[in-house]
């Protein structure tokens, strides 16, 4: 059975804790909440005892015949401090051990994800800020906050991503212990879901992308330490925890986002679909259907093919992902997924067969993977995020030693 201990500090998102310790018990695994003093002014311990079915303890004097300080951290498999306050970053961050949660941040040897939560300006300052960044060096997964309601009425960067969000990044981080946030340090870049193009106010032209391949891959670069942009098209998913979300509808947005984004990422991952036309004049007003008129000719134009742009002004260090979604048959496939690669001037392409009832809309998919300088790569049929990592490997190998900044 899987060992997580579940820290919690002192703010006042300690309550949707409660739900994440939920979703870890609902999954099988074993949760010992360790709780800060100030978190249970805001959730008592017989509240965490209840939900975990196990004792409740702050101070490393309970029990002390069983070494709770050394022994939680030795057992546990993931430890996960959700809500991490700027004071709990701070002691983990400079070695400090003044109660049983620090304690066991100092003797885990297993991947530990912090998930902050605290005001704008308190995130945003300078001794955070390095904090973050001394956590992250070490190899913790710490988790950007999400944008939106704060304490009171304030707004801003700070808010605690949604508890499923922050249990998908621990289940990634859980299902691959061994990377250790091999992509700490990297700005990654993904575009997910489908991109419509607007006919008249009430009709468009689009496609089947769902989204979830883009924000799987979003995912697996957040609990391998990256810092993840999403530049999401017409998505109907939650955010991401730890991911920066920009919303677009149509392909020259998504173009122009994904060109601002791209100007500083190490990694460019283009699995959204936009579509390759457009209609060559956008009616203002909706288009009346008349029984004694025939439908209207609809003319298209091609839209602006993204990654070739992205190929042509790459940096040498970057690594583009392309993606090739075809309904032919393997060979042929193949053989147009290598001129795209060529065309495109990516690093790599991943070709996956779509249509009606594959792929899109699906938790699961199956690709090829093509690279100027390696064999064709097939991965099987998989949950969408184990996709993910199986291409975030092949990227982690081609990303020079050090990253930006690192």
């Amino acid at each position: 059975m899987i060992e997580v201990v579940l820290g919690v500090s002192g703010g006042i998102a300690a309550y949707k804790a409660c739900e994440l310790l939920r979703l870890f018990t609902e999954s099988g695994h074993h949760v010992r909440v360790v709780p800060t003093a100030a978190a249970l002014q805001f959730v008592g311990a017989p509240t965490w005892a209840a939900l975990s079915g196990q004792s409740v303890s702050t101070e490393v004097w309970d029990s002390v015949h069983e070494v709770p300080h050394v022994r939680l951290g030795r057992r546990a498999d993931l430890v996960v401090v959700a809500p991490a306050t700027a004071d709990v970053l701070a002691k983990a961050a400079t070695g400090q051990a003044d109660d049983l949660l620090t304690n066991t941040l100092l003797t885990a040897r297993c991947p530990v994800v912090y998930a902050p939560a605290m005001h704008t300006e308190m995130w945003e300052h300078p001794a955070t800020v390095e904090n973050v960044a001394t956590l992250r060096r070490r190899g913790a997964v710490v988790i950007e906050p999400a944008v939106g309601r704060l304490t009171g009425a304030d707004t801003g960067k700070g808010r605690l991503p949604e508890p499923a969000e922050i249990f998908a990044v621990a289940r990634r981080v859980l299902a691959r212990p061994d990377l250790r946030a091999d992509l700490a340090g990297r700005h990654v870049v993904v575009t997910a879901g489908g991109t419509r193009e607007p006919l008249d106010p009430v009709r468009f032209i689009g496609n089947r992308s769902s989204g979830k391949q883009g924000y799987a891959f979003a995912h697996a670069a957040v609990a391998r330490g990256a810092r993840v942009t999403v530049v999401s098209a017409n998505v109907a998913l939650p955010d991401p925890a730890g991911a920066e979300v920009i919303r677009v509808g149509t392909t020259e947005e998504l173009r122009l986002a994904t060109l601002k984004a791209a100007d500083e990422a190490d990694v460019i991952v283009m699995a959204a679909a936009p579509c390759d036309f457009r209609p060559a004049r956008y009616e203002p007003e909706k288009i009346k259907k008349r029984d004694d008129e025939d439908a209207p000719t609809l003319r298209l134009v091609a839209t602006t093919d993204i990654a070739a742009e992205l190929g042509a002004r790459k940096r040498p260090d970057q690594v583009l992902v392309a993606f090739a979604a075809e309904t032919a048959a393997e060979p042929v496939a193949l053989a147009n997924a290598r001129e795209k690669l060529q065309r495109k001037r990516a690093d790599l392409i991943v070709v996956n067969e779509v249509g009606v009832d594959r792929t899109f809309g699906s938790d699961n998919n199956a690709a090829i993977v093509l690279g100027a300088a390696i064999e064709p790569v097939r991965i099987g049929n998989r949950a969408k995020e184990d996709l993910a990592d199986a291409v975030l490997d092949l990227v982690s190998g081609r990303l020079s030693d050090t990253p930006d900044g690192g």
